[in-house]
């Protein structure tokens, strides 16, 4: 199945967890992606928060596969920040392979972050926030032509 941004932004926690754990890990993605948070998964809110975050705080990545690593999107300007290391291992929410966005050794701001992605379409991702090692929201990832 493809799934759209709109998809993922009504789908449940629960709905996302479920096709997080039921997808593969993919390839590590190189490029531009346009991100959306996914906060309050499942209520009204969801699509307004996600536009809000967009517009003042975090537009997406900007991955280099070649090096394993990552700068985020920040700021309504687009500013490539936070830096991350790209790598596979195993996820800390159910323990099969999947692609690690891992800020504990780039970053003061954010080395409590943890992120874990898997491929759920040709150029989509569903990603998934740890602090520590506490799940917190979901994202998704679209690469151009998605």
């Amino acid at each position: 199945m493809v799934y759209t941004v709109q998809q993922l932004l009504s789908m449940s926690e629960k709905e996302l967890d479920d096709l997080f754990s039921a997808s593969p890990s993919g390839d590590i993605p190189d490029g531009e992606a346009q991100g959306t948070a996914i906060i309050a998964a499942g209520t009204p809110f969801t699509s307004e928060i996600a536009s809000l975050i967009n517009t003042f705080t975090w537009q997406g990545k900007s991955f280099d596969a070649a090096h394993g690593t990552l700068r985020n999107r920040i700021l309504a300007f687009g500013l490539n920040a936070i830096v991350a290391q790209v790598y596979k291992d195993a996820s800390l929410f159910d323990n099969k392979e999947c692609i690690v966005l891992d800020y504990s050794q780039t970053s003061l701001v954010a080395k409590h972050i943890r992120d874990e992605i898997r491929q759920i379409g040709s150029e989509m991702y569903l990603g998934l926030v740890f602090w520590d090692k506490k799940k917190t929201i979901h994202f998704a990832l679209q690469f151009p032509g998605a």
